[in-house]
């Protein structure tokens, strides 16, 4: 494993911040969801065979129904439009089983 420095890792988590708050802001409209709700975007490596090397991990908490894991194969950064509507025709069809 090599060094990272903490002003390196500071930054890193910066960044990852902020890409978390662009994903949200086009996330949490395409899904509808109110102040009551709550929504978490998590970009993380993943070692599974089959399994891309990131993914980000996109936790929906609607008050009053259970947390929904919903799964992007990519960056946190490759968060778009598109992907955020994707999403929440996913939730939509998790919601209804």
């Amino acid at each position: 494993m090599g060094f990272v420095s903490l002003k390196d890792w500071r930054a890193r988590s910066a960044g990852l911040a902020q890409a978390a708050a662009r994903a949200k802001a086009l996330i949490r409209p395409a899904l509808g969801l109110t102040d009551a709700d709550a929504l978490s975007v998590n970009e993380i490596a993943c070692a599974d065979p089959g399994c891309p090397d990131v993914e980000t991990v996109v936790l929906v908490m609607r008050s009053g129904e259970p947390t929904r894991a919903l799964r992007i194969a990519g960056s946190i950064d490759g968060i778009d439009a598109a992907a955020a509507s994707s999403l929440a025709a996913e939730e939509a069809r998790l919601r209804q089983v």
